[in-house]
């Protein structure tokens, strides 16, 4: 509607303007003069009232109904003098000077544009996430007894196992089951580097698999699926209130009264000076250039393009209220598991009895471990196979067997190799060797698994499985520390664990052991030392203490996507776009502020000038100087909104602190 009203209303001003003799006289031309010439400011004028005011017009009848005056009454009223004066001068009533047909005209124009710029910068996230449902494929590749099937999109269910070529997206939210490949995950995620993805992951709707093929397992369809959450959540933000948008409608309504005031003080002031033309004129040119041209683009501008920028880098504002606090908190209390570890066994060391080397004793366990479908036992694969060293041996186990509770066995190379923990010790009648033992207690000291490896009744290694830190979260610490933001963890694991995570992170306070329901006390102990609290947490178990935190951030993509306890979403798993957000959060907030005091600064000054304050001193400000200077504060308003553009909010930069 906007859109519409503002490209009408703007070809019409444009005859409205050049036939202005005010403009004229400004510019320095001679307006075009022909029978009925003098007729076209005023009938094109009068349509662009009707027509491109139209929204405000009913906005301030709104406004009075509800006896809360704001922008649209303000803007209103302008128009509405600006037509009655201009429609006086122009029949020739009274000896007044008051031809503001193009100043009207721009008025609207203007204002039509800032309502069409944040309607646009607001939906600019929702269309980009749009866009992107448009590029899902509506065709997938389903295996079945058959063999591979093509099938539409819509038609898959949960359970069903697609298969995903190498450069093709996936088409449904779903867990790998066979195959590994590096995903670019950009459009959902805003991270630029691919990220790889194997046996047991998750994968999301819309994202590519560069090199490889995989099968993949849907485990979310049609509004399930992540990418329906996130449209979801942009619509809430695009619909949530401000307080910085309060602010500016207050300020919008004590603009309306001080002009109001303004404009009544002017007419008696130059009544009695015994100049009622000059009382006319002065009022109606406080009245006009009161309307808050900059004002009305002053946060509407910069929260559209805040919003807009933050879904781009991968931060879905839920709430707008959460960008404002976020540049106040504290403290970023970060839930451990699944948000600064990877919330999965990982092999993080080994050590060997001997002279048989780590690698040669990894690729032993792994062979024996390759047939199970424990996560351990996936994690010691993994580790194998990322060991060029190790994948070098080229070890095939077989005969394999599980011994529950305790350990596998299976026969790798003409060996009976067993892997497990203390329980497959003491079945077995082994100890630790002596030159493991110091090793083996600083591992279990800080919490951590440790499996042994025997190869024929003999302990020739251990490996440590510990649920591994990620490496974006120890630039997030740093990055958040040297901001002046202290850093706090919170985990249900025990003490030596957190401690041991928190020391390699350089976390300035744990708390460990802390049961799902009792996490937001201890958001309620850190605010009671008067600290305000971000909370990020994976949205599981989480909600009452991000309920709970001035800003709730639920981090990852997934079905906790849509959790409603949470003001914002990080669409990927990247502790790092927490720095995003207050980094964003400062900067749209100096905006806000600069854009709020030049727009009321300007009428704070020239609605006086304009009044004739200075009149004893020869100075009065001429309605059309009034006007040029209305407009050139709505100009700069909109160029220093657009300089948040400049702002690089991309994970990677803060790779290194």
């Amino acid at each position: 509607m906007f859109k519409n009203k503002f490209w009408l209303s703007l070809i019409l001003a444009v005859p409205v303007v050049l036939f202005s003799h005010m403009f004229a006289m400004i510019v320095g031309y001679t307006p075009p003069d022909f029978p009925g010439a003098m007729w076209i400011p005023p009938v094109l004028g009068t349509f662009i009232f009707l027509y491109g005011g139209a929204p405000f017009l009913k906005g301030a009848v709104a406004e009075l109904k509800t006896r809360q005056p704001g922008m649209m009454l303000l803007i209103a009223m302008a128009i509405s003098v600006a037509f009655i004066a201009s429609w006086v001068t122009t029949l020739g009533i009274g000896d007044f000077n008051l031809d503001f047909w193009w100043e009207l005209a721009l008025l609207v124009v203007i204002m039509l544009l800032g309502h069409w710029m944040e309607m646009r910068a607001l939906g600019s996230a929702a269309g980009a996430l749009d866009a992107l449902a448009a590029l899902l494929p509506d065709e997938a590749d389903k295996v079945t007894d058959a063999g591979i099937e093509t099938v539409p999109v819509s038609s898959l269910t949960i359970g069903d196992v697609v298969l995903v070529r190498s450069g093709a997206r996936v088409p449904a939210d779903g867990q790998i089951v066979d195959g590994a490949a590096e995903f670019d995950e950009a459009m959902i995620t805003g991270e630029s580097r691919t990220v790889q993805r194997t046996v047991g992951d998750v994968v999301v709707a819309g994202t590519v698999a560069t090199d490889n093929a995989v099968r993949v397992r849907v485990t979310a369809v049609g509004s399930d699926t992540t990418l329906a959450g996130i449209q979801r959540l942009v619509a809430e933000a695009q619909a949530s209130s401000s307080k910085a948008q309060a602010l500016a409608d207050r300020a919008a309504a004590l603009l309306f009264y001080f002009a109001l005031v303004a404009g009544i003080l002017t007419f008696i002031a130059w009544i009695l000076l015994g100049s009622p033309d000059d009382a006319v004129i002065r009022t109606v040119t406080v009245l006009v250039i009161a309307c808050p041209h900059a004002l009305g683009l002053a946060i509407p501008l910069v929260i559209a393009i805040s919003t807009e920028r933050a879904a781009k880098s991968g931060v879905l504002i839920k709430n707008r209220m959460a960008l404002e606090r976020m540049r106040t908190v504290d403290v970023v209390l970060f839930d451990k598991t699944g948000t600064l570890t990877e919330g999965r066994h990982a092999v993080t060391a080994t050590v060997t009895s001997g002279a048989m080397s780590d690698a040669e004793m990894l690729a032993l366990a792994a062979a024996a471990e390759s047939d199970s479908e424990h996560p351990v036992a996936r994690a010691i694969v993994k580790a194998a196979m990322d060991m060029s060293a190790a994948k070098a041996f080229g070890y095939r186990g077989s005969s394999f067997s599980s011994m529950t509770g305790r350990g596998v066995r299976a026969a790798v190379s003409g060996s009976e190799i067993t892997v497990g923990g203390p329980n497959m010790l003491k079945e077995l009648l082994l100890e630790t060797p002596s030159d493991l033992i110091a090793t083996v207690q600083d591992w279990v000291g800080r919490g951590a698994s440790v499996l042994h490896v025997v190869r024929d009744g003999v302990v020739i290694g251990a490996v440590r499985l510990e649920d591994r830190v990620r490496d974006e979260s120890r630039a997030a610490v740093k990055a958040l520390q040297a901001r002046g933001v202290k850093v706090a963890m919170i985990t249900g694991d025990a003490r030596q664990v957190a401690e041991a995570v928190g020391a390699e992170l350089g976390i300035d306070e744990v708390f460990a052991d802390v049961l799902p329901q009792d996490k937001d006390s201890k958001v309620a102990d850190l605010q009671s030392r008067g600290l305000k609290v971000a909370m990020v947490g994976d949205g599981v178990n989480d909600a009452p203490a991000l309920a709970r935190a001035e800003v709730g951030i639920a981090i990852g993509a997934g079905t906790d996507v849509a959790m409603e306890s949470a003001g914002v979403v990080l669409a990927g798993n990247d502790p790092r776009s927490v720095l995003a957000m207050i980094d964003l959060s400062r900067a749209s907030y100096r905006k806000m502020i600069q854009n709020l005091v030049w727009a009321t600064g300007y009428n704070l000054i020239a609605v006086p000038l304009a009044a004739g304050v200075l009149a004893f001193a020869g100075f009065v400000l001429s309605p059309a100087a009034g006007a040029v200077l209305m407009s050139v504060s709505t100009i700069v308003v909109a160029l220093n909104a657009q300089l948040l553009r400049r702002i690089d909010l991309s994970p990677e930069r803060f790779t290194t602190v």
